[in-house]
């Protein structure tokens, strides 16, 4: 159920901050068995605060109804899952785990140590009387799907499915049509060197005032679905080897590779615009 909650979001104090998912695999290192574990249905496994049920009210035909536990809608209801799964699991993130809402990632070096980090995280969920979707769960992969990446011991690729949205993406007719492939290209951007300087037309498409689509941003529009849809396997960060960076530079941007020694494999991109905007990618 989704309910209208403008009226309470604009009396709320907004948290906005979430770390980002991508950002949270930097610690996967040597890791070659995961597992997934997703909540059933999250939100609602929040107990509204006693007292409070009042406060996110609705309105229907027959009558005034008020919500036990946490709904979709709320300005910091995103904020408030985050902050329950990482205090529960804190002694585990960043070691065996990484959470992302109702999203749990498990990884390990070998089989043993996998089952012994499941049945702590197990233990943890139970503790606290969280419940999991059965359904979505997978345990003791050595290749996982996950939040539209792929997890392995090779490293992080991009899911195929959204592979094969990016080759079927129709050609955009209008600002919105730029705008959805962009953010779509964007999200994947870790995986494309100097990304800034080939979204560089597609950027200044959305800076004019009428909507045009020229030779220019069609040969754009082919170059970066050619490089999403054949984007490299993003290594896997091992802080115990060496980092090495390799950089380059035009008048539309400039970029930065990030490999470690012994790996021919990139594991980290960074560029950055001449409009001075910063993207990094893992």
């Amino acid at each position: 159920m989704c309910v209208d909650s403008q009226a309470i979001r604009k009396t709320t104090i907004k948290y906005r901050f979430i770390s980002r998912f991508e950002d949270m695999l930097d610690n996967l290192g040597d890791a070659t068995m995961f597992s997934k574990l997703h909540l059933r249905s999250g939100y609602h496994q929040i107990r509204i605060r006693l007292g409070d049920e009042w406060k996110i009210a609705f309105k229907m035909r027959n009558g005034l109804y008020e919500w036990l536990v946490m709904p979709f809608g709320l300005s910091n209801a995103p904020r408030t899952f985050m902050c329950l799964m990482t205090h529960i699991l804190r002694p585990l993130l960043g070691q065996s785990m990484v959470v992302y809402f109702d999203d749990i990632l498990i990884y390990s070096s070998n089989e043993e140590e996998h089952l012994t980090h499941i049945q702590a995280i197990l233990t943890i969920l139970r503790t606290n009387q969280l419940f999991l979707n059965l359904s979505k769960c997978l345990f003791c992969q050595h290749r996982l799907m996950i939040l539209g990446f792929i997890i392995s011991s090779e490293g992080i690729h991009v899911d195929e499915d959204k592979i094969n949205a990016i080759k079927e993406w129709p050609i955009p007719k209008n600002d919105s049509d730029v705008r959805s492939f962009h953010g779509l290209a964007t999200f994947y951007s870790r995986f494309i060197h100097n990304f800034s300087t080939l979204t560089a037309p597609l950027t200044d498409c959305l800076k004019q005032q009428q909507f045009t689509w020229d030779i220019a941003q069609q040969s754009n529009f082919d170059t970066l679905k050619q490089h999403l849809c054949t984007s490299p396997v993003l290594a896997l960060l091992d802080f115990s080897k060496v980092f090495e960076l390799e950089s380059d530079a035009s008048v539309t941007g400039m970029g930065v590779v990030s490999m470690q020694e012994l790996l021919e494999q990139a594991i980290l991109y960074k560029h950055k615009s001449e409009h001075g905007t910063v993207n990094t990618s893992n």
